[in-house]
Parts: C-alpha cells; sequence; structure tokens
C-alpha cells in the first residue's frame, strides 16, 4: 500500500470523467488499499479515484468513528429517492474549506465491489450526502460548483495563494 498524492482545487486533473472500471483484477486492489490508505491518512471520510488522478468510478469511503468500516464503490450509480437535505461538507481536494450543500436525502446506490459483486442499497443520511459528493467527482464536479460565483472565486484564490507559498518555502 501506498499514501498517494490528492490533488488540489483548482486541478483541472478534478474535472475528469472516469471511466468505468471493466477488469476486476490485482491491480484495481492496490488501487483501493492505496486509496483507503490514503483516505486514512489525509484524513477524511471518502475518496474518489479521480482525486488521485486515476479517472476510474471508483470510490473509498468510512464513516465510522473508528475508522475499521472501510465501503468500495466500484462504477456506482446513484439514483435520487426522495426529498432535500442541507450538509457542511468539505473535501481533501479543497483543504480548510467548508460550506452547506443540499443534496437529495435519500438515494439508491448501485455498485459493485473490488471482486465485481452487485449490490443495491437505499441512502440517507451523512452515506447519502457522501456517495452523491464523491460520484460528483467521477463526473467532474466538485463541491464547490454548487455555491456562489463570488464564493467560487474566492476558494480558488485561497488556494492557490497557498500552493504559491507552499511552493515557495
Amino acid at each position: 500500500m501506498a499514501i498517494r498524492d490528492i490533488l488540489v482545487y483548482p486541478d483541472k486533473r478534478l474535472r475528469q470523467q472516469a471511466k468505468p472500471v471493466t477488469e476486476f483484477n490485482e491491480e484495481l486492489t492496490t488501487l483501493v488499499a492505496d486509496m483507503a490508505e490514503t483516505m486514512y491518512a489525509a484524513p477524511g471520510i471518502g475518496l474518489a479515484a479521480v482525486q488521485v488522478d486515476v479517472p476510474l468510478r471508483v470510490v473509498v469511503m468510512d464513516l465510522s468513528d473508528e475508522r475499521d468500516s472501510l465501503r468500495v464503490f466500484i462504477n456506482p450509480e446513484i439514483e435520487p429517492l426522495e426529498g432535500t437535505q442541507e450538509y457542511d461538507e468539505g473535501c481533501l481536494s479543497v483543504p480548510g474549506v467548508f460550506a452547506t450543500v443540499e443534496r437529495v436525502e435519500r438515494v439508491r446506490i448501485r455498485y459493485r465491489d473490488v471482486e465485481g459483486n452487485a449490490y443495491e442499497e437505499e441512502a440517507d443520511g451523512l452515506l447519502s450526502v457522501c456517495i452523491q459528493h464523491e460520484v460528483d467527482h467521477l463526473d467532474g464536479k466538485v463541491f464547490v460548483d454548487y455555491l456562489s460565483r463570488m464564493k467560487q472565486d474566492r476558494v480558488r484564490r485561497k488556494l492557490l495563494k497557498e500552493l504559491k507559498q507552499a511552493q515557495a518555502a
């Protein structure tokens, strides 16, 4: 396992459209293990492969307090079911920025595990928010896209300034 670099907004690679996984093999298992290690080290609760510059439809997530309940979603598809909810979201690719985003309250998730087994479940609460957030990444969207243009510009300037300061150090 290895910790991979996480792309930081406004990196253009975050806009990549992820391709479906077609081969369930050792390479995929390694990617998932690396993504989990990267997510835990960051620390975060979810990570999409696009965020580590791998344009495949792969998501890892762990919403447990103990950090011992890794979930893997390969080729996830979400179907809105009902309601809306607002949630304060953050993102490993947008460090230090949190904003309220409106999402669907309850969704149906269809996905495969790392062996290729198919699953379907309904989700609400934090799982619903998190899977929508990560599927957005797979579709080339970042949570700041839900913010006003003025807030997006402010976030972009802040992160670019921090990047320049880090490069100068």
